[in-house]
């Protein structure tokens, strides 16, 4: 239903090195057409978009993150546990929460998401208290999503298989510890992980059995193996095959302590949120989100 609904279209003109901006005026046009009234808001910053969002929601308006997983990440923060709904237009690099959600990674084709679409209510995730959608982890994504991110902002896929043989190559053994719902864990490896959606990487399932409405976190470890077995296992994390691996374990929890024997920073949505010692939980059904009908 469209009948009084205003939009408030947050776009971060350099998301996908700037690819949604030739779609801007089709987006207006397909919007002013099935009689949405939406407002184009571009931000210069996470703060901006923010606090745009943040009133927007006051004003009891739809809030839309046109952009990457970044931006989605920004405007749920903002929203979360409020009543305001949050819908999405692809416009980054990866866009892995669109994707979960079953949104076309079109822009102009997922307006017919924005006007037709059904609200639902998702779970979020929360990292020292900075919220997040995706997963949340450390270890070699630690090193790994620093390198993607200083990288040309295209090719999705093929950029972060890239960064990650790069960082692998650098790579030494870390000693994980971690507490899940109050369990000790510790074991040599290569990351972990707190998974709310299961997906990050453009594509990669590194949780595929995870889901957004659970009220749980699917805790995700991979142990030490030889970097030509990890080499050769990487790509099976896009089919969500990897599971079978022998190093590769997962639970479920609603919250989980994230620490190892040195210093990572934690990532979530291509963002660095937290640095170690980290505590993720999980905020059941905190967030409005507009999806295919």
């Amino acid at each position: 239903m469209t009948a009084h609904r205003r939009l408030m279209v947050l776009f971060n003109p350099a998301a996908g090195a700037g690819a949604g901006l030739g779609k801007l005026d089709s987006i207006r046009r397909k919007l002013k057409d099935a009689g949405l009234d939406a407002e184009i808001a571009p931000t210069e910053s996470a703060a901006q978009a923010a606090d745009k969002a943040r009133e927007a929601a006051n004003r009891g308006e739809e809030v839309v993150a046109f952009g990457g997983d970044g931006m989605a990440r920004i405007a749920a923060a903002a929203l979360h546990g409020t009543d305001a709904v949050l819908a999405i237009l692809p416009g980054g690099r990866g866009n892995d929460f669109a994707a979960v959600l079953g949104i076309p990674r079109d822009p102009v084709a997922a307006c017919e998401v924005l006007i037709d679409g059904a609200v639902r209510q998702i779970d979020l995730g929360q990292a020292n208290g900075e919220v997040f959608l995706g997963n949340a982890s450390i270890g070699l994504e630690s090193e790994v999503t620093p390198i993607a991110n200083a990288a040309p902002r295209v090719g999705g896929r093929a950029v972060y298989l890239a960064a990650t043989m790069y960082g692998l190559a650098r790579w030494r053994p870390a000693r994980f510890e971690l507490e899940v719902d109050g369990s000790p864990c510790a074991y040599t490896g290569y990351m972990a992980a707190a998974a709310n959606t299961g997906r990050f990487g453009g594509g990669m399932r590194l949780a595929p059995d995870a889901r957004l409405d659970d009220g749980m976190l699917d805790v995700v470890v991979i142990e030490h193996t030889s970097r030509a077995r990890f080499i050769r296992g990487t790509p099976k994390v896009f089919r969500g095959t990897h599971v079978q691996e022998p190093t590769v374990h997962i639970w479920r929890a609603h919250q989980v302590r994230l620490d190892a024997d040195r210093p990572f920073a934690v990532y979530a949505d291509g963002d660095e949120l937290a640095r170690t010692p980290a505590l993720v939980s999980v905020l059941p059904a905190a967030l409005k989100v507009r999806v295919p009908a």
